[in-house]
């Protein structure tokens, strides 16, 4: 009471800067419809990027071949035409726009969580370099946000870099979808795609890789901390290949955004889990979030960059090399682990699992 009408006084005073200061002295209590209003635009950030990679990709589709039935037909077949003539420029560094990275809806989609980004090490411009991200999660929310956006800053942070993350090739063969994604520099994960990038795109570049795929989502829950990374060696190969630095980024709280039903081993629903994966690309997970299941949990996520593993270019790599480069990737990213984990919500005793 003695707030308000301390305001009312300064108010009554008629001066700007007293009638400015004396309400920004007013408890945020008295400014609901303000609090509510960010939290709302936070939540549809976040909402209209899930539809968005859940369903944007099969509505235009289903959407270009209805307008190919109307008045609309011409417009549908000169974006069939423009698409064919473009069918390679995902394949080619894509087609990033600064101007979609520093949307502002992006800011409120990192608030949320909220999301942070850590830089440990430098990252030299005059060298390429290959990032592996963990764990996948459901949805890779630290991924998308710290590299496919500017709402961390990761120009700022690491000037002279630019991020491509990489996903799923088959979201740029889907129309407007395929468009969205390049906008924010994210890239197919296939070798033409990481071959220009990492040779033919001259230095600076950092290429995201979620190494544990779609098998790891399929794993991950709330508390979990365990990776799918023993046998999977292909980006180790691809960076002794170009010469490109490996970087362990570890993201904890990603698999706190769903809660999931996992399905034990051997039983008819991972089996048809396992099907699905093969066919589609990527795994159909059973979860759920805060708001109509598919809202996720706002719980932090921070994305901790490592130290760059220095890599000497060999075109024909040996297994043994590979093994080697692959082990000292491991210890990095378990070292990375243990030096955080407890500044980020976990226990001394809590441990890293490689799978």
């Amino acid at each position: 009471m003695k707030t308000i009408l301390a305001a009312y006084s300064g108010v009554l005073k008629g001066t700007g800067s007293s009638i400015l200061t004396s309400l920004q002295d007013l408890p945020t209590a008295l400014w609901p419809c303000s609090s509510k209003m960010k939290k709302h635009l936070q939540v549809i950030s976040v909402l209209q990027w899930v539809i968005s990679f859940l369903a944007m990709g099969i509505a235009c589709t289903l959407l270009l071949i209805y307008m190919f039935c109307t008045d609309c037909w011409l417009i549908a077949a000169l974006y069939t035409a423009w698409l064919i003539v473009d069918w390679n420029t995902p394949k080619q560094g894509g087609r990033r726009s600064s101007w979609v990275r520093n949307w502002t809806v992006w800011t409120y989609f990192r608030d949320y969580f909220p999301i942070r980004l850590i830089k440990t090490h430098e990252l030299l411009p005059t060298r390429n370099y290959i990032l592996g991200y963990h764990p996948h999660g459901i949805f890779c929310f630290g991924a998308f946000c710290n590299f496919g956006t500017e709402a961390t800053g990761f120009s700022k942070k690491f000037p002279g870099i630019k991020p491509s993350l990489a996903t799923l090739a088959g979201n740029f063969r889907l129309p407007v979808l395929r468009d969205y994604l390049m906008s924010g520099g994210i890239c197919p994960v296939n070798r033409n795609s990481m071959d220009y990038l990492l040779s033919c795109n001259g230095t600076g570049n950092a290429v995201v890789i979620v190494v544990g795929g779609a098998a790891e989502s399929l794993q991950c829950t709330p508390g979990m901390n365990s990776v799918t990374l023993k046998n999977r060696k292909g980006f180790v190969k691809l960076a002794l290949q170009k010469g490109s630095d490996l970087v362990p980024v570890y993201s904890f709280g990603e698999n706190d955004a769903y809660k999931q039903v996992i399905f034990k081993e051997g039983t008819c629903w991972r089996a048809l889990q396992r099907r699905l994966q093969k066919i589609l690309g990527f795994a159909p997970c059973l979860f759920y979030g805060s708001s109509w299941g598919i809202v996720p949990f706002c719980n932090p996520i921070t994305t901790i960059v490592g130290e760059p593993i220095t890599v000497p270019k060999i075109e024909d790599p040996t297994k043994e090399m590979v093994d080697l480069y692959h082990g000292m990737y491991i210890r990095s990213l378990q070292c990375l682990f243990d030096k955080y984990k407890t500044r980020f919500g976990l226990k001394e005793s809590d441990i890293l699992h490689i799978q």
